[in-house]
């Protein structure tokens, strides 16, 4: 994304593609996302900023360091590593998460966020 430039996050196209076997738990899952911006000069001491989708279905996440706000849908993450409460997603809410929390997402209707990782 261009300096200066504007998207409209909850209609950008995403290209989609199935989410893995070995991490489908329940349905059929797919997901996709488009980068908008990288700072820090990217690698490991650097920031993404992008939108990330997933249809309903049930699936496993070894998580990255991410904080996310979701722009529309409704999903729960359960915590498998550490062990904390779920939490029920829908649009306005703020999420942090830390690299290697192991998460089970179910998604009951279409998630979009915008995500800073």
């Amino acid at each position: 994304m261009r300096a200066g430039a504007v998207v409209h996050a909850a209609d950008v196209s995403l290209d989609h593609a199935p989410v893995s076997p070995e991490q489908t738990l329940k349905g059929a899952p797919t997901v996709g996302f488009l980068a908008l911006a990288e700072t820090g000069g990217g690698g490991a001491g650097g920031v993404e900023i992008g939108v990330w989708e997933c249809t309903p279905g049930m699936s496993t996440d070894t998580e990255v360091d991410e904080v996310f706000l979701v722009l529309s849908g409704r999903a729960r993450i359960d915590f498998v590593a550490p062990e904390l409460p779920s939490i029920a997603l829908r649009a306005g809410d703020v999420v942090r998460l830390e690299a290697g929390m192991k998460t089970v997402w179910t998604v009951t209707e279409t998630l979009r966020k915008i995500y800073v990782a």
